[in-house]
């Protein structure tokens, strides 16, 4: 069904786009991202700590303790209320 598929993409886009908005308020920087997934760092809290509140809430996003992306944090974009949950703990 390519109509749907389409939908699925927009729809990915645009939380995408409010996402990376949201984010760069918030002192996160990353690359831009033309995938299902942005990889940001924060300018003052280090990711791992991050990493750990959000698990603490339920709130899953990756994190790889390796050499030189130690400090990002992999986060997939989902449905609108799953990204305005992490955005409203993010500001908390």
């Amino acid at each position: 069904d390519t109509g749907y598929f389409e939908d699925g993409i927009k729809k990915l886009i645009a939380t995408r786009e409010k996402t990376e908005v949201v984010l760069k308020t918030l002192g996160f920087s990353f690359p831009k991202s033309g995938a299902n997934f942005i990889f940001a760092s924060h300018e003052k809290i280090p990711a791992k700590e991050i990493f750990e509140a959000l698990r603490e809430n339920n709130i899953y996003v990756r994190y790889f303790a390796l050499p030189r992306i130690d400090n990002y944090l992999r986060i997939s974009i989902g449905t609108e209320e799953e990204m305005n949950r992490l955005f409203a703990f993010l500001q908390e």
